[in-house]
């Protein structure tokens, strides 16, 4: 019974991870085809920026204001 499960979870683990794989390449394909088009360190900047602001929720008021102080700071 103990190997039956153990082997169900390898294989069910074994084929997330591969499709993790694939999707880690496509990823990859889709960033080089827009490569040329877009400022990629930009963008995936902003992408970084905008998840962390909706993380921060009601708290984005405040952390802005930290923002404009720091960067005024021209650290």
């Amino acid at each position: 019974m103990a190997n039956t499960v153990v082997t169900e979870f390898i294989e069910k683990l074994t084929g997330l991870e591969n499709e993790i794989r694939l999707l880690q390449d496509d990823r990859k394909e889709l960033i080089d085809e827009y490569k040329e088009k877009i400022d990629m360190k930009a963008l995936m900047a902003a992408i970084r920026i905008v998840k962390i602001k909706n993380r921060l929720g009601p708290s984005e008021g405040e952390c802005e204001t930290y923002l404009s102080e720091i960067e005024n700071l021209h650290i």
